[in-house]
């Protein structure tokens, strides 16, 4: 108890005094994360909703390989990254490795399942029911997307949070593809496994309660946006 209520007053003291190793990789971190967020974001909410609304072949092995990812051990897929931007790898001429970059593409790739799948099982069979209703209000294709949109909105932010959350959490695939460079690559999280390694277990415990009060101003913020819909005001969506 003495460590983790002197890694308090390390935090605060470290916050403070704007320590400038503490920002660098708290920085580093959030650009990471926000960035694999918006792209997965970006690709798995489509992609997820396009699964949701329609019938095909190995529909069922796909959603299976899906739900599987949202579980890959980060290591792996750290190692797959590494392998293939190593200097002996298919993409290995880009040098990438122990970047930025490849972070973000490493967070990306465990970021993505989960978006889909949360969005996969948010859409369901709702999704045809929105559809419905907005093609008997006689709602056009940009009025339907937006209604969609309303509809599925706690879900979809449910998607994004458990994505943040992931990200930001992440220290096994950044460790290895970043390499936990001081200024360039250094992590909140691989900063902590460093201290922990030199037994600096106060400051430690500092930066992992930044992490934590970082990662509950965030989630606060999106839980804001995630309010049921109110059914009354779905109509008059689909005339804005």
């Amino acid at each position: 108890m003495d460590i983790i209520a002197e890694g308090l007053v390390e935090a605060l003291r470290l916050i403070a005094s704007f320590d400038r190793e503490v920002f660098e990789v708290v920085l580093t971190s959030l650009y990471v994360t926000f960035v694999s967020l918006a792209i997965a974001g970006g690709a798995g909410i489509p992609a997820g909703l396009l699964i949701a609304g329609h019938r095909f072949r190995m529909k069922g092995i796909l959603m299976r390989v899906i739900y599987t990812l949202m579980g890959m051990p980060p290591v792996l897929c750290g190692l797959i990254v590494y392998v293939v931007f190593m200097r002996r790898g298919p993409l290995g001429s880009l040098s990438l490795n122990y970047t930025v970059t490849v972070m973000i593409i490493a967070q990306t790739l465990l970021i993505l399942p989960i978006i889909m799948g949360i969005t996969i099982s948010a859409a369901g069979e709702r999704q045809e029911q929105v559809r419905k209703l907005a093609r008997t209000l006689g709602a056009g294709k940009r009025q339907t997307a937006g209604l969609l949109m309303h509809e599925l909105k706690p879900g979809l932010i449910t998607a994004l949070v458990s994505g943040f959350s992931r990200g930001i959490s992440e220290v096994g695939a950044v460790m290895i593809v970043g390499g936990n460079i001081e200024g360039r690559t250094r992590t909140m999280t691989t900063y902590i496994s460093q201290l922990k390694g030199m037994g600096e277990f106060e400051r430690a415990v500092a930066v992992g309660i930044i992490l934590l009060v970082l990662s509950f101003a965030v989630n606060s913020l999106l839980y804001h946006f995630q309010k049921p819909p109110e059914s009354a005001g779905r109509k008059e969506m689909l005339w804005k």
